[in-house]
């Protein structure tokens, strides 16, 4: 079985019911989607997310010790005032041996927007992350990534991608007026993995 903390919607598992769904004749070597539970602390997320899902904080996982295989923290721990305490709450709920995985971004994600929008400080961004991870779990691997991801096609994506980082709206459709589109955008960041 696997964790998924702070699942959101459900991105996790879709991916997983597309690879493993029953219009393929093979199933490729991955978990099923029905071996995912998903964990988040938003009523609206989960209602979203297909089942099984737990309405649960990060910080206080209510499974037993050592029940899962995986614990996935994928864009949820800078969330987070205290992420060190889920750390050891997904460290807790995996079994010996099991993979602990988590993304964090980079303080200079999308340099090409720094003009107009620059990513507070959080507990756990890519530079901190890896040490925290190893804190906990003893050793961590870290693979960082650094590449043109995204293009934003038009300058009301531009906004939108502003928006949904708290730039207010006003201040988001201002600066998409100011940029040249299509505009890649470069992600930053890094995968930090960990096992009990």
């Amino acid at each position: 079985m696997i964790v998924d903390i702070g699942c959101g919607e459900g991105a996790l598992a879709a991916a997983l019911r597309a690879v493993g769904g029953p219009s393929h004749r093979a199933r490729p070597p991955g978990p099923s989607p029905q071996r995912l539970v998903g964990v988040d602390a938003s009523v609206t997320m989960l209602g979203a997310h297909p089942r099984p899902v737990v309405l649960a904080e990060a910080t206080r996982l209510p499974f037993a010790p050592g029940v899962f295989e995986a614990a996935l923290a994928v864009n949820v721990l800078y969330h987070l005032d205290d992420p060190v305490s889920a750390l050891r709450e997904a460290r807790r709920v995996l079994a010996p041996g099991g993979l602990f995985i988590a993304s964090a971004i980079a303080r200079d994600d999308s340099p090409e927007l720094a003009e107009v929008w620059r990513r507070a400080p959080t507990p756990f961004d890519a530079e901190e992350a890896p040490g925290l991870v190893a804190a906990v779990f003893g050793t961590a691997e870290v693979e960082r990534w650094d590449a043109a991801l995204i293009t934003l096609p038009d300058r009301d994506a531009v906004r939108d991608y502003l928006v949904a980082r708290q730039v207010p709206r006003q201040a988001a459709i201002d600066a998409a007026r100011q940029v040249r589109t299509p505009l890649p955008v470069t992600k930053r960041g890094a995968l930090i993995l960990a096992n009990r």
